[in-house]
């Protein structure tokens, strides 16, 4: 550290974690490239070295998180997680009701022995399908599968990154590391009562429109049409969007394409030329008048050809999500020229509880946005195949390794077993876990690190680097000076109480992971200040850092739904909140149960 900053560090490592903290709230970067930043600061500073860079990268939670990943990979690619899917649709089909209840406990133990973001992912398709057999918007099924995963996550060590990476953080500052289990008592219980929740409140959740419920059956059965404009066209030299043929009856021009490049929304003030190729929605009887013509003479000379048809195709409409692998994060619709590259046209954009119609073929793609686009059935896979994508409505279709299928569970089962009795550290069977199922090709290796989202593993390490920051300037001691004479006068369950609440509110605000490294130290300090075990203490930060129900920000299951449920912000609060409330004094009552102070 530089001696003039020396006495300063302190001050200065409360006025970086003060400015990541709004950086984090307010989304100016991604959470990552935020953290990964702070920390270079830092080290330019001299707040942290080149050794703790490293020692936060040898940090058992990244290493243990990215080997869940693959295992989790493992089980997505061999169809395990969608066997158990498609057996709940089946259901629906009989008992709906008992499907819907079962889909959330399911999905509530799935999750604590796999990673809930995959999960999710593989729900959502599910969840929408559901909806549609009881009659119901995807917005009363969507929102209590992204909490159900949340809830199942706190019942294992392994069930969410944030419970391994609060472990980590409570070895190094000196506590014995937690078995896989060990949470399991309280965990199943607030699992229950959440899932209890969403399972009697859904009528309460709002009846949202995702884009394609916004078009009618009528415009979403139409057909595609791919027209030539030849050099005797009277069109030649018309504003397309002022031509009464295209918009005439049931015909609707959605695209004009000039020398192979697609004009998009500028279509509208576009002056048609000889060689352009306009795309237009028309009916099935219009498209046969057309072919068996050949020609459209709707106006008064009739002697030439006035474009020439070149394709058809029944269309279909499809609300495409982003996912965090997405190939098109970080492109425009407008880079990604999927006409051209796919045949498929896009419509609208949906992002942040908004429809976007205008402008959104030069935004930057995000993940949880979601675009409805129009195409033949067979582009559109192509589509999702090639880019990455999933397609809400409807199963993601792709060839799984069913005969695997037997192996990557006895995997998962064998990790699970082996850390339950202890036989070693979870780190070292995730390692072991990720490389039966490479060896035994339940996965291939380019999938397998493909499903590691490497961005979640930055963001710890970035953050690991940032509490040692903490640890170095004593700025977790200032803080739980600062806090023990205002608790020492009360029983340990009101700090037992505060830390959980700090945690809620923080992991509301920033990513929760970023909870659990700033936090984690404070609660234990504080419990020895308090003189009582900081075990529950350590508890309650796994349990609050991932009680995420207020945003659709504070955790990705939530942000995938958001935009896949036609959701608005809003609606996570008011769904959320008696939820929060609900999981929070469940919590604060059960962990001193458990664990007493």
């Amino acid at each position: 550290m530089l001696a003039v900053l020396a006495p300063y560090s302190p001050a200065l490592v409360a006025l970086i974690l003060l400015l990541l903290l709004i950086a984090f709230a307010t989304e100016i970067r991604s959470p990552e490239v935020t953290a990964i930043g702070a920390a270079g600061l830092l080290l330019v500073l001299g707040l942290i070295s080149t050794d703790d860079i490293l020692a936060a990268m040898s940090n058992p939670a990244p290493l243990t998180i990215a080997a869940m990943f693959i295992i989790s990979g493992a089980l997505v690619r061999t169809g395990t997680l969608e066997a158990f899917a498609l057996k709940v649709t089946g259901l629906a089909k009989s008992s709906p009701v008992l499907a819907t209840g079962l889909l959330l406990v399911a999905i509530a133990a799935l999750s604590g022995f796999t990673n809930n973001t995959p999960l999710v992912m593989m729900m959502i398709p599910i969840g929408i399908t559901l909806a549609k057999e009881l009659g119901e918007r995807p917005s009363k099924i969507l929102m209590p599968i992204s909490f159900a995963a949340i809830l199942g996550g706190t019942c294992t060590l392994i069930g969410t990154s944030t419970n391994i990476l609060v472990d980590g953080v409570a070895q190094k500052n000196g506590l014995e590391g937690f078995s896989i289990f060990e949470i399991a008592p309280a965990g199943i219980v607030i699992a229950l009562v959440g899932v209890a929740y969403l399972a009697l409140t859904r009528r309460f959740l709002p009846d949202r429109d995702t884009m394609s419920t916004l078009l009618d059956e009528g415009q979403i059965k139409r057909y595609t049409m791919s027209v030539f404009i030849v050099g005797t066209s009277p069109y030649i030299g018309q504003i397309a969007s002022e031509v009464d043929l295209f918009h005439s009856g049931e015909r609707r021009l959605i695209d004009v394409v000039h020398n192979d490049v697609p004009i998009r929304k500028s279509h509208k003030n576009y002056v048609i030329r000889e060689g352009d190729v306009l795309v237009m929605h028309t009916s099935e009887a219009d498209v046969m008048t057309i072919r068996e013509r050949g020609k459209l003479p709707l106006t008064k000379s009739e002697d030439g050809q006035q474009f020439v048809p070149m394709s058809s195709h029944r269309s279909m409409l499809a609300e495409i999500l982003l996912l965090s692998d997405a190939h098109l994060i970080g492109h425009s619709l407008k880079e990604a020229a999927l006409p051209q590259r796919y045949g498929v046209h896009p419509i609208a954009m949906h992002r942040k509880g908004s429809n976007m119609s205008e402008q959104y073929d030069s935004t930057k793609l995000q993940v949880g946005d979601t675009l409805l686009l129009e195409g033949a059935q067979a582009n559109i896979r192509r589509l999702v195949a090639g880019e990455n994508l999933m397609n809400v409505s409807e199963p993601k279709t792709r060839g799984f390794r069913r005969h695997k299928a037997p192996i990557a569970i006895a995997v998962i089962l064998a990790v699970v077993l082996a850390a339950s009795f202890d036989i070693m550290p979870i780190a070292g069977l995730a390692v072991l876990g990720m490389a039966a199922v490479l060896v035994t090709r339940c996965i291939e290796p380019d999938e397998a690190f493909a499903s590691v989202d490497w961005r979640i593993i930055g963001l710890i390490v970035a953050m690991l680097a940032i509490g040692t920051a903490l640890e170095n300037a004593g700025l977790v001691e200032m803080l739980v000076a600062a806090a023990t004479p205002w608790l020492s006068g009360f029983p340990p369950i009101y700090a037992l109480a505060a830390i959980y609440l700090l945690s809620l509110m923080l992991t509301e605000l920033v990513t929760n992971n970023a909870v659990a490294v700033v936090v984690t130290p404070i609660a234990i300090q504080l419990a020895l200040s308090l003189g009582v075990d900081p075990r529950p203490f350590v508890i309650a930060v796994m349990f609050a850092a991932s009680a995420s129900f207020l945003t659709p920000i504070g955790y990705q299951t939530n942000t995938l739904v958001y935009g896949a449920g036609g959701y608005h912000f809003l609606d996570f609060a008011r769904y959320g909140l008696p939820l929060t409330i609900l999981i929070a004094i469940t919590s604060i009552v059960i962990i001193p149960i458990i664990w007493p102070l």
